[in-house]
């Protein structure tokens, strides 16, 4: 076992294959040991049709976790040893269901001794075992079906790239980065408009020395996202939460969100009650992150911007 004890726990798919080919490989000689001629694969399906009821493939492939094709092929070849038989269902004349033929039925005899000493077995194994193998597998299977592995590898892989993400306030460095992130995701759908180049060809006069803010994301130390809190003359919404871009290559580590919640934290501190954003309904991740941090959607639309189709609010 030394080479999982150097992988650790990233290598538990090749170690439940490992075991599982072992324990199959016994199957097949336990199997052989009581006479009882069907293949390590077939049991769950053999097991189903032993309680003597007529089943469809569709029933039986819900009952044992196994997709259609999995079971039809099965059946096939489980007929093709005569263990099988099709008959007409008494319910629905026009389908067929399978039962066990009476060579079958004899094999299912002989199994139900075998499978009584194979539990025995399990058994004597788990009483010399520290952890409930059994126990273990029902638990793994529970949590799984709430969240899959792959899930959690993306939130850990995210929760460590989240240590190099760091939001800094603008300096006049950022602004070509600030342009260029902005510009692309319009121009990927849109033409820039003139509000768009007020804002992003002169940040520092028409959004910081207005009251605003801009955040930067950077990444290992390099600027990666952005996203602006722009001073608002309005009898209702105090700020405006503009200009979010994240660079494509950066995207999928959660930075939107963080950016998003830096601009709401400060418009807080500031004593803002409602802040304000329009957007498009095409940019939808985006849309999810606002939606995520408490932005309504507005039922009346004046928008500024060409392509603007959705205008939300966020009461702090």
């Amino acid at each position: 076992m030394g080479f999982f004890e150097k992988t650790g726990k990233m290598a538990i798919g090749s170690r439940l294959r490992m075991l599982t080919d072992k324990v199959t490989a016994d199957a097949s000689q336990i199997y052989q040991l009581y006479d009882v001629d069907i293949k390590p694969k077939w049991f769950p399906v053999f097991f189903v049709l032993s309680d003597g009821e007529a089943k469809t493939i569709t029933g039986i492939a819900k009952e044992i976790g196994h997709t259609h094709p999995s079971v039809s092929n099965i059946v096939k070849e489980m007929d093709a040893k005569g263990l099988i038989k099709e008959i007409t269902d008494k319910t629905d004349k026009r389908r067929n269901v399978i039962v066990l033929s009476d060579k079958g039925k004899e094999m299912a005899d002989i199994l139900s001794t075998q499978c009584s000493d194979v539990a025995t077995a399990i058994e004597n194994i788990s009483k010399e075992t520290r952890n409930d193998l059994w126990r273990a597998i029902e638990e793994w299977e529970e949590l799984l079906s709430e969240k899959s592995l792959f899930q959690r590898v993306k939130e850990a892989k995210k929760a460590r790239e989240s240590h190099d993400i760091q939001i800094v306030s603008y300096t006049p460095s950022f602004q070509a980065i600030f342009k260029s992130l902005n510009e692309n995701w319009i121009t990927a759908h849109w033409r820039l408009e003139a509000h768009d180049l007020e804002y992003l060809d002169y940040p520092q006069q028409n959004i910081i020395d207005k009251g605003g803010y801009i955040f930067v994301a950077t990444y290992k130390n390099e600027p990666v996202g952005v996203c602006a809190l722009c001073k608002m003359d309005d009898l209702i919404f105090d700020y405006e939460l503009a200009k979010l871009a994240v660079s494509p290559k950066a995207q999928g580590k959660g930075i939107g969100i963080l950016l998003c919640k830096a601009a709401v934290n400060k418009a807080k501190e500031l004593g803002a009650k409602k802040l304000f954003l329009e957007s498009n309904t095409l940019l939808r991740p985006a849309i999810h992150i606002y939606k995520k941090i408490g932005f309504k959607e507005l039922s009346e639309y004046h928008p500024a911007y060409e392509r603007g189709d959705i205008q939300m609010e966020l009461t702090i």
